[in-house]
């Protein structure tokens, strides 16, 4: 396994000062935005696509550094019913995808959008409940409209290009359980799989090691996001896991992103990475930091330092015991 960060964080530093500054914590990879949602601070897929100079400037400048680009990421909501915007982050992965095969880089992450409730729809809507029945009949409408015909294409696309796309598993958007991913995979093909991030999973009230194990027997985990999340139980009392208050009102809020170790102890997240492991994930671990209560720098530095301890870097060796 590898230590990655995904470097939005650090979105105002110079792309090169922004290497050497996480490689000197221990960086091993870096996941890098190209627009969307994390923006395209250190990679802008117009330029590079055009430029094969700029192209090889900006992968020597990693691998000179001894580091990989585990993937490049775009969440944006390619299904949205706001047109500019679907049509801006449709164009991005494109782009992202096209980019990522002539870096070699073998992921692309993103989020698998949201549409609205009919053709006419002004705002995305995402059903959470069955009952009353017109929530099914709009969740239908969407699934079989307006998702699977989009990552169908998209996942043959990707799978020209030889690249994977992640998709991360958030809350607010169709694909945001193991169940609604395997879903997506079973009609869109397997180049569609998982950005798995742990922090979502704990504010849904799903265990992060049993989602790796779901999602790994089915080869469906492309990428990983170390993120913590802390479970407020009196909040929750009174708003619920489906808490819609500004993530800035920390004290009130039923649950909070936290870096790694600061939600669950290090033996919750040894268990993560062990089933990673046995489930056939052993690749890069990508910090992403939201932490409301550490600066950008801590709060890296610290997710960073946890995870250096229960990473397994070595290659798997043979039961020398048996």
């Amino acid at each position: 396994m590898k230590l990655g960060v995904f470097t939005v964080l650090f979105g105002n530093l110079p792309f090169e000062a922004m290497l050497d500054k996480v490689k000197s914590v221990g960086v091993e990879a870096v996941e890098i935005g190209t627009g969307g949602y994390p923006g395209n601070a250190h990679c802008r897929p117009d330029e590079l696509l055009e430029d094969q100079t700029k192209r090889e400037h900006f992968l020597r400048a990693v691998t000179e550094r001894g580091l990989v680009i585990s993937a490049l990421s775009c969440h944006g909501n390619p299904l949205t019913p706001q047109t500019e915007f679907a049509k801006e982050s449709h164009d991005t992965l494109i782009k992202t995808i096209e980019l990522a095969e002539l870096l070699e880089v073998p992921v692309v992450n993103c989020f698998s959008g949201t549409p609205g409730d009919h053709e006419g729809a002004k705002y995305p809507n995402w059903p959470v409940a069955p009952w009353p029945n017109e929530y099914r009949t709009v969740l239908d409408w969407q699934w079989n409209e307006k998702l699977i015909p989009y990552w169908k294409e998209i996942g043959q696309f990707a799978t020209h290009h030889h690249v994977k796309i992640g998709l991360e598993l958030h809350g607010g958007f169709l694909v945001h359980t193991p169940y609604t991913m395997l879903k997506l995979r079973e009609h869109a093909g397997e180049a569609i799989g998982a950005n798995l991030d742990p922090s979502h999973m704990w504010w849904q009230g799903i265990d992060p090691v049993a989602a790796v194990k779901i999602l790994g027997k089915a080869g469906a985990i492309h990428h990983f996001h170390a993120k913590d999340t802390f479970i407020d139980p009196d909040n929750v009392n009174m708003y619920g896991l489906m808490d819609m208050q500004s993530y800035s009102n920390i004290q009130e809020r039923a649950w909070n992103f936290r870096t790694v170790g600061y939600g669950h102890d290090l033996k919750t997240w040894a268990d993560i990475i062990s089933a990673l492991r046995q489930y056939g994930y052993d690749d890069v671990i990508s910090i992403e930091h939201e932490d409301p209560l550490m600066s950008i720098d801590e709060g890296f530095t610290k997710a960073a330092q946890n995870l250096q301890g229960i990473l397994m870097k070595e290659s798997l060796a043979d039961m020398w015991w048996l």
